[in-house]
């Protein structure tokens, strides 16, 4: 029984996969998360996960960015990308991330099995217009280019130290050694960097900084 998550901000469209999903004995469907934060808080409670059907444009984290995130702590799990966006970019941005797999929404029940069938089996499914622009890219590669980053976070030199601390896996005791500071003034730096980034975990902090090139 291959176990499955569905993640998509459109309730009718989690739906509509669940109805695809549903004519096959072999899938049980674990749950869905309306976004990647959603997806990323349900997965640290259980990750007994095996493949995660993944929608792109969703508000609060993205499914690339969330793609990300789980390929770095959670590889084993599979990641199909499952969108209406078939532009370039999110194809390239998708795999970048490390993304198992590409099928548009339009995708036939059928053709989802198999695609889910194959990437269980170490393939790379794809439907074909996008597997099409695949070998484009890669036979004459484009340069995105990453969009200036507008958004003033305004942290100090002090909280900077302390994310690329966090980023490195250290506990708030150690970051206070290496800082010479109290763990209580790591723990309200960590505060209010959660702040400024709009974040809710370490992950996110240091994902956001990482994106943002703060660290």
């Amino acid at each position: 029984m291959i176990k499955i998550i569905i993640v998509d901000d459109n309730s009718f469209l989690i739906k509509t996969v669940q109805e695809k999903l549903s004519f096959f004995d072999d899938f049980s469907l674990k749950f869905t998360a309306i976004n990647g934060l959603d997806l990323i808080e349900k997965l640290e409670k259980n990750h007994n996960i095996d493949l995660i059907l993944m929608d792109i444009e969703m508000p609060k984290m993205n499914g690339i960015e969330a793609t990300e995130i789980i390929k770095n702590k959670y590889p084993q799990i599979k990641i199909i990308m499952l969108t209406v966006f078939d532009n370039d970019e999110n194809i390239f941005k998708s795999i970048k991330a490390g993304a198992d797999g590409y099928l548009l929404k339009e995708v036939n029940p059928k053709d989802l099995y198999q695609g889910i069938i194959d990437t269980m089996n170490g393939g790379a499914t794809m439907t074909p217009s996008i597997a099409l622009k695949t070998l484009k890219l890669f036979r004459e590669p484009i340069v995105f280019e990453e969009m200036p980053n507008k958004e003033e976070y305004n942290l100090t030199t002090r909280e900077i130290e302390v994310l690329e601390q966090l980023s490195k896996g250290l506990k708030y005791n150690a970051i206070a050694d290496n800082l010479f500071l109290s763990a209580g003034t790591v723990r309200k730096h960590v505060e209010n960097i959660y702040t400024k980034l709009q974040v809710h975990n370490k992950l996110e902090a240091i994902q956001k900084a990482k994106n943002n090139k703060l660290i």
